[in-house]
């Protein structure tokens, strides 16, 4: 059985580093055998990879592929919180918000981005939410969060 690095490899990803927090966080911590992560920006060398709005100069397309770069620095704060993601049991929860345009209503299929990722490399499926919100911190058009059992 491949470990889960070797199935993001597979997927054409690698773990990037844990992004730095905006604010006053840290980008996961663990409880019991949870580990929760704080929400995760389509950060990528440490600059967002795109700004502003889905369904108003964000495609839904690019806010995909932001959701798969937040569910990537989503693993890299679990991965820096407990050493190796072979310790991953399962992704329970993963919440998605979308910083939309008023009339954007494709929340769901933004959030696949994240979901399928995290399918593929923990093999199997959570539950979710997919929010659509104003704005997000930096003008981010996706923030992701997830929990994890251990």
């Amino acid at each position: 059985m491949s470990t889960p690095e070797e199935r993001l490899a597979a997927l054409g990803h690698e773990v990037p580093e844990v992004a730095k927090p905006v604010a006053a966080y840290v980008p996961a911590v663990r409880s019991g055998n949870h580990v929760f992560t704080s929400g995760q920006l389509p950060m990528r060398s440490g600059e967002l990879i795109t700004t502003g709005k889905v369904g108003a100069g964000v495609t839904a397309e690019e806010a995909y592929a932001c959701a798969q770069q937040c569910a990537l620095n989503a693993i890299a704060a679990v991965r820096a919180e407990i050493g190796d993601l072979a310790l991953v049991k399962r992704v329970v929860k993963v919440v998605v918000f979308v910083a939309s345009a008023p009339d954007f209503t494709g929340q769901p299929g933004v959030a696949n981005g994240a979901s399928e990722l995290l399918g593929e490399v923990f093999a199997g499926v959570h539950a979710r939410s997919a929010v659509g919100v104003a704005v997000l911190p930096l003008d981010a058009p996706v923030e992701v969060e997830i929990l994890v059992e251990v």
